[in-house]
C-alpha cells in the first residue's frame, strides 16, 4: 500500500515544520508539500497531488472554509481536513458544508492526527469529540420539517430516510421505526445522497438542517 500524500497548510511555520516533523516518521505518510495560506495551497494541489490536504481555519488571503470549499469543486479527488484552534460554529458548519472530511482541534493526540488522515483517505469523516458533540447539538436544536433543495428529487420514502437521518438516528432506529431492513435504509441513504450530490450523512443533515 503507498503512503498517504498529505499537504500542510498554515500560515505558521513553526506549526507546518512541527507537523512535518511528526508525520514524516510514519511510514504510511508522506508531506508532499506546505502552503501558508489558501491561494498558496490551491497553487500547490497541482503540483504535488495529495490525498489528504491538512487545513488551518483561520488564514490571510484565503481561510480554510473558502479553500475547502474551492478543493471540493476543483479537486475532488483531495480530502480536507480541518486542524484549528478554533472550535466556532461558524468554521465547523461552513468547512463541513464546504465537503471537509475532518475537523480537529489542535490539542488532539498524534496518534488522533495519523488515524484521523488515514480515515480521510478512505473516504471517512473524522471529527473529534468536541466538534461531534457540538455538530450533535447543533442538529438535534435544528428543525428538519421545511422544505431544502432537492428535495422534489426524493420518493416519499427517501424524504422519510432523509429527516430521521438529519434528526441524528442510526440505520438501526430508522429500520425499526419503519418496519424495513437496515439494508433497505443504506440503499435508501446512497439514493438520497447520490440525488443531493451529498458525501455522507453528516452533509445530509446540515443540507436538510440549513447549517
Amino acid at each position: 500500500m503507498s503512503a498517504v500524500r498529505v499537504l500542510l497548510v498554515d500560515d505558521q511555520e513553526l506549526m507546518r515544520q512541527g507537523l512535518r516533523k511528526l508525520l514524516e516518521i510514519e511510514e504510511c505518510i508522506e508531506v508532499v508539500g506546505e502552503a501558508a495560506d489558501g491561494v498558496a495551497a490551491l497553487a500547490a494541489v497541482d503540483e504535488t497531488r495529495p490525498d489528504v490536504a491538512l487545513v488551518d481555519a483561520r488564514m490571510p488571503r484565503m481561510d480554510g472554509v473558502e479553500l475547502i470549499t474551492r478543493l471540493t469543486v476543483e479537486h475532488p479527488s483531495v480530502a480536507a481536513i480541518v486542524l484549528s484552534t478554533f472550535d466556532e460554529d461558524d468554521y465547523i458548519f461552513g468547512a463541513l458544508r464546504g465537503g471537509a472530511v475532518g475537523y480537529l482541534l489542535k490539542d488532539c493526540s498524534p496518534d488522533e492526527l495519523v488515524a484521523a488522515i488515514l480515515q480521510a483517505s478512505r473516504g471517512e469523516t473524522v471529527l473529534s469529540s468536541p466538534v461531534a458533540a457540538r455538530l450533535v447539538a447543533n442538529l438535534r436544536r435544528a428543525p428538519v420539517h421545511g422544505a431544502f433543495p432537492g428535495q422534489e428529487l426524493l420518493s416519499a420514502r427517501e424524504l422519510e430516510v432523509a429527516r430521521m437521518v438529519a434528526a441524528g438516528a442510526a440505520n438501526r432506529e430508522i429500520a425499526a421505526r419503519l418496519f424495513i431492513t437496515e439494508g433497505t435504509v443504506k440503499n435508501h441513504v446512497s439514493s438520497v445522497l447520490r440525488k443531493l450530490g451529498l458525501r455522507d450523512r453528516t452533509q445530509l443533515a446540515l443540507h436538510l438542517t440549513g447549517r
